[in-house]
């Protein structure tokens, strides 16, 4: 009897410490959440694809265009008939000596000069007059930085190339996208633009910027590392590189021993729909189970056992404590 006594001690002990690594149960956890457990996309969002088009990358030389509110002076050689500059109306027109309004907004310089000559002609008042215009204030001699990251207006002052002016609007954050999205009026389509992080790639992509663009600098987004991993917090999305849950567990430092490795949780928001997905951390890191691709503002939360955690904090000496005290009080009861 002794000797199963002490066989039964033995398997108590080892029963002890089985339970105090292998933890409790989930359901604690399980009540923070809501939402149906949903599978995790294994593809990574879809990038937007980078202009290619030389034409509008780059224009080359172009024209001035005329718009409404710019201060325009119009000179007439061999004559003084024109002499104060004169602004474009909000409708577009100016109103010139002999020939009343003129619409010129929209056109560009050496277009307006000619619809100034043609009228001039057709009133009688000149044969062959030469114009000039020239634009002495435009209105929309700026472009506009907009976007989570970074944004104001910047004056175009000759020619401005894109990283001059998004470093005159400030410094781009790490969460800054290196895809820029460039409207431009007279484009059907957004023009889209990929710094990346290679220098050559970048002055490649550092286009002309002309005035009235808008251009637009959006968030890359982070994934945010929470419970029982040696270092949590959020960690930015690299630009055009998927993030996956091995990927963000390595730069958390790994997963704690205090953490219950078969509830580990993903929580996703879209649009005001949250959905939470049960995976076992330990399946995936060892090839068992996918490594899901995480998006933009996901939550990865590994929970902690409570009987981990006090062995963490209390170390070995917690276990003997625990084992020993289990270990008396079943013996007293059997009469061992």
């Amino acid at each position: 009897m002794r000797g199963a006594g002490m066989f039964g001690q033995k398997t108590l002990v080892g029963w002890v410490l089985a339970l105090l690594v292998g933890g409790s149960g989930t359901s604690a956890v399980q009540a923070q959440f809501s939402g149906p457990a949903l599978g995790v996309s294994a593809t990574a969002p879809q990038a937007p694809v980078p202009t290619t088009d030389a034409s509008i990358l780059m224009p080359g030389q172009h024209d001035p265009v005329v718009h409404a509110g710019d201060l325009l002076t119009i000179r007439i050689f061999g004559t003084t008939d024109f002499q104060s500059p004169v602004r474009v109306s909000v409708d577009g027109t100016v109103h010139l000596p002999l020939i009343g309004l003129v619409p010129v907004a929209g056109l560009t310089v050496p277009r307006a000069e000619n619809l100034i000559a043609q009228r001039l002609v057709q009133a009688g008042m000149y044969l062959d007059p030469q114009v000039t215009v020239q634009v002495t204030e435009a209105a929309t001699q700026f472009a506009t930085v907009m976007g989570g990251e970074l944004h104001g207006l910047v004056p175009l002052t000759g020619e401005r190339r894109l990283l001059d002016v998004l470093a005159a609007a400030g410094t781009m954050p790490p969460t800054a996208s290196h895809v820029i999205t460039i409207l431009r009026a007279g484009q059907a389509a957004p023009i889209i633009v990929d710094l990346g992080t290679d220098p050559a790639k970048s002055a490649q992509a550092d286009i002309e910027i002309l005035p009235g663009d808008k251009i637009l600098v959006s968030r890359v987004g982070v994934v945010y590392i929470l419970g029982a991993f040696k270092t949590q917090g959020a960690i930015p999305l690299q630009q055009n590189s998927p993030l996956t849950l091995m990927q963000a567990t390595a730069l958390s430092g790994g997963s704690g021993f205090e953490g219950k490795y078969d509830d580990l949780r993903i929580v996703r928001t879209v649009g005001l729909t949250r959905t939470v997905v049960k995976l076992d951390i330990k399946k995936v890191l060892k090839g068992e189970a996918p490594d899901p691709v995480l998006q933009a503002d996901d939550i990865v939360f590994l929970p902690s056992s409570a009987w981990k955690a006090a062995i963490k904090a209390g170390g070995i000496q917690a276990v003997t404590s625990v084992a020993s005290l289990l270990l008396i009080a079943f013996s007293q009861n059997s009469g061992i």
